[in-house]
């Protein structure tokens, strides 16, 4: 029997008496991952001080490492409940979307510290810079070389991502998985044009104000582009074991946000530090 949440099915009394509930919501189980997400994700952020300050690296690896074990785990957990345990019907889903809103919503406050620590430093210059931005001695980036083509590349990604998410809500899975596999090419292209442009940075990170700015800033970027990406290749597997309907697919519509998401905050960054800032 298929649950009536995997169908696409508008919610009923029925759907409730399925799982042995009177309500249409998911009372999810207790959990040890937001312990241990929260617990990781404190001991990454504890790595990256002494990797910054005393080069201390296995700190930070171990932190790493305990984020993605937690990614794995409770993404598959989550994964259950929707495509084997039917718990995610439509009400369930209204609520995952709004959650996704608020979590994008947090993720844009925080690109906005590093835009005000930009804008802090740009706009009013100290004396020590000789109230000139960039600093004196500070070579930027060519705006219209690889800053440019990354733009290219990620836009491009956004709109092979629109066309996957169209292609499943339209049924056609072979488009759908094309359009996916594209924009994850895309994304791993993004991130190697990224590495090569600063293996070639005329600047260290610690070599002033300027600096440290732009690799916070767009070293960030970078990061949530490779989650993105991450996010992205397990939507791909997911999709080759058959999951995802037209109507019952947040796991993917999530990953499409937080791409487009990423889109967007890379315009700003292209416009204000890559162009505005030179």
């Amino acid at each position: 029997m298929v649950p009536p949440a995997e169908s696409g099915a508008s919610a009923s009394a029925t759907d409730f008496d399925y799982h042995g509930h009177k309500h249409p919501y998911h009372l999810v189980d207790p959990s040890p991952w937001p312990f241990i997400g929260a617990m990781s994700a404190f001991v990454m952020a504890i790595g990256a001080v002494l990797f910054m300050h005393a080069e201390i690296s296995w700190v930070l690896i171990l932190g790493f490492a305990g984020v993605l074990g937690t990614m794995a785990g409770w993404f598959w957990q989550v994964i259950q409940e929707a495509e084997y345990n039917g718990y995610h019907n439509p009400v369930v889903q209204v609520g995952m979307r709004y959650g996704m809103v608020l979590f994008i919503a947090s993720e844009v406050m925080f690109f906005v510290a590093w835009f005000w620590a930009y804008f802090n430093a740009s706009l009013f210059p100290s004396l020590q810079i000789e109230g000139k931005w960039p600093p004196p001695g500070i070579q930027t980036f060519d705006t219209w070389d690889l800053p440019f083509l990354n733009t290219l590349i990620l836009l491009t990604s956004g709109i092979t991502v629109t066309w996957a998410h169209h292609a499943l809500r339209e049924g056609n899975r072979k488009h759908f998985m094309q359009g996916l596999a594209l924009t994850i090419f895309l994304g791993i292209c993004f991130t190697a044009v990224q590495a090569f442009e600063y293996s070639h940075a005329a600047f260290g990170f610690r070599e002033g104000i300027y600096p440290s700015t732009f690799f916070m800033a767009t070293g960030f970027h970078g990061f949530h582009v490779l989650v993105g990406t991450i996010f992205l290749i397990v939507c791909f597997f997911r999709g080759r074991a058959g999951h995802f309907t037209a109507e019952h697919h947040f796991g993917f519509e999530a990953a499409a946000w937080y791409w487009h998401f990423v889109d967007v905050v890379w315009l700003f960054l292209f416009i204000c530090i890559y162009w505005w800032g030179r």
